[in-house]
């Protein structure tokens, strides 16, 4: 795999070498070669990425998280929720046994619902300490990327999972219907005094977050942007930068890559050029929450008309979820400063 990556990304080197899981790049005499941006590609694409010593604490903390990410994934994917039996219930509001029918429907659906909503807590917890590690002193971005190639993948496969798992709750209706008929049921039942099966689990203060939550075109984006934004606020003496330029790097490596004919003949696997395409809108949302003036500025690290070019150049019904996270979670899309092409695009 190595092998193959070296010879798409370095035809213009004379030599790679590569040291454990990270390399260097040797380019011919007289030219010059982007090393920080080939570096980011390795970062994300390298499979036996194992964590220093220095890496492991957190490592392990997010590791623990991701392992149960796939988890989640099919569970949301398995959604079906109970608009059957809700609409019975609504038809026939005094059949008692269909009211029965639709909240015994509904309860462990709503079980489902807290476990995704306190996964997105365990996932921003992850994140921060990610970016705590990735964005320290005394190393530059470019340092961290380097020695910190592990946490790096990680902060990958988190964007990766965040982007998967907004793309199934914006297909699936059933997940706020469910929820909105859960809250007045409930309401209902306490004006009444009619004891609530359920109601221990989620009480009315986690409903409130939950659904906060769920209103979101693309929650766990939101949530890691929040995060994200949080974490600069709270760290005021490390430079922005330290972040920004993380972010708009990977943007930059994933657009090469998709957009580069030579490069992109190499995948072999789709799902590698879904992961790309992922992490690239991920690493944009975040970008645009954290810099002062958002991606869509003139001066903008990220180029993204490029990227929006290759997100419209996929089958289209393989990224409308991460065109509407573009149009929907960014911060800066609808600012005067925003060109009208721009826009345009993501119309």
């Amino acid at each position: 795999m190595i092998e193959l990556l070296c010879t798409a990304v370095l035809p213009w080197c004379s030599a790679a070498e590569f040291i454990g899981t990270g390399f260097r790049v040797v380019p011919r005499r007289g030219e010059h070669v982007n090393t920080l941006l080939l570096k980011q590609f390795f970062i994300i694409y390298i499979k036996d990425a194992q964590p220093t010593e220095s890496e492991k604490e957190i490592y392990n903390q997010v590791n623990v998280v991701l392992k149960d990410a796939e988890g989640i994934l099919e569970d949301l994917q398995s959604y079906r929720g109970a608009g059957h039996e809700i609409r019975e219930a609504i038809q026939h509001p005094a059949d008692e046994k269909l009211q029965e029918k639709a909240w015994g429907a509904v309860v462990p659906l709503v079980g489902k619902l807290k476990k995704f909503y306190e996964f997105s807590q365990r996932l921003e917890a992850a994140l921060r300490g990610l970016l705590g590690a990735l964005t320290s002193t005394p190393y530059s971005p470019t340092q961290h990327l380097e020695r910190e190639q592990a946490l790096a993948k990680q902060f990958a496969e988190i964007l990766h999972f965040t982007l998967r798992f907004d793309e199934l709750k914006m297909t699936n209706p059933a997940i706020q219907n469910d929820f909105s008929y859960y809250r007045r049921t409930l309401s209902r039942m306490r004006i009444n005094n009619v004891p609530a099966e359920g109601e221990n689990e989620v009480n009315n203060e986690l409903a409130n977050r939950m659904s906060l939550f769920y209103a979101e075109a693309t929650p766990m984006l939101k949530t890691l942007s929040d995060a994200t934004t949080k974490f600069v606020s709270e760290n005021k003496n490390l430079p922005i930068e330290n972040t920004t330029d993380c972010l708009s790097t990977m943007a930059s490596v994933c657009r090469v890559m998709l957009e580069t004919p030579e490069y992109r003949s190499r995948f072999t696997n789709e799902e590698t050029v879904s992961f790309c395409l992922r992490v690239m809108v991920g690493v944009i949302i975040l970008y645009d929450h954290v810099h002062p003036v958002g991606a869509f500025a003139k001066t903008s690290k990220i180029d993204m008309k490029g990227c929006i070019k290759v997100l419209k150049d996929q089958p289209p019904n393989s990224v409308e979820g991460l065109l509407n996270a573009l149009r929907y979670t960014t911060k800066h899309l609808n600012d005067e400063t925003t060109s009208k092409q721009i826009k345009s695009m993501l119309q």
